[in-house]
C-alpha cells in the first residue's frame, strides 16, 4: 500500500506542477518579476544563459529541499514530491528549452499532433513581446484549439 501512496503523491505533484508553472508564468514572470523573464521574450543578448533560467533553478532548489527533508527528517512523502517536481522540471526543460526553443539541437523533426499543438500555443505566447496581453501560460497542457489543423 505504501507504493500506491508514493506513486499517487508523485503523479499528483507532477500534474500540480503544470498549474504551478501556469500560475508562476502568468502572475509572477509576467508580473512583478518580469525583469527576470523579459530576456526570454526580447532577445537582447547573445549568450546562452538567460535571467529567466533563475526560475528553473528556484524549482530545482525546492526539489532538492524535498530530497533533504526525506533523507534527514524521514518525511516519506517529501521524496515523491521532490521527484515529481524534478520529473516535471525535466519534462518542461525537454519540451520548452530543447524542443521548442532549440537550445540544444534535438527533436527538430518531431511533428506529431501534440508537438504541433504545443509549438503553436507557445508561438502565440511569444508573439507578445511585453508582459501584458499574454496568453497560453501553461506548458504541457494547452487549449485544445491549438491541436486542430
Amino acid at each position: 500500500m505504501q507504493v500506491f501512496y508514493w506513486i499517487l503523491v508523485f503523479l499528483a505533484t507532477f500534474f500540480f506542477m503544470e498549474f504551478m508553472a501556469w500560475f508562476t508564468h502568468k502572475y509572477i514572470m509576467h508580473g512583478f518579476l518580469w525583469s527576470l523573464h523579459k530576456d526570454h521574450h526580447q532577445k537582447d543578448h547573445s549568450h546562452w544563459w538567460e535571467r529567466n533560467d533563475l526560475f528553473f533553478i528556484f524549482y530545482a532548489l525546492v526539489s532538492i529541499g524535498c530530497f533533504l527533508l526525506w533523507r534527514y527528517e524521514d518525511i516519506w512523502f517529501a521524496l515523491p514530491i521532490g521527484l515529481g517536481i524534478f520529473a516535471y522540471g525535466l519534462a518542461y526543460f525537454t519540451v520548452h528549452d530543447i524542443f521548442i526553443h532549440q537550445r540544444f539541437k534535438m527533436f527538430r523533426n518531431a511533428n506529431n499532433w501534440y508537438a504541433r499543438g504545443i509549438r503553436r500555443a507557445h508561438k502565440i505566447h511569444h508573439k507578445h513581446l511585453g508582459k501584458e496581453k499574454g496568453e497560453n501560460f501553461g506548458m504541457l497542457i494547452v487549449p485544445f484549439k491549438y491541436f486542430k489543423k
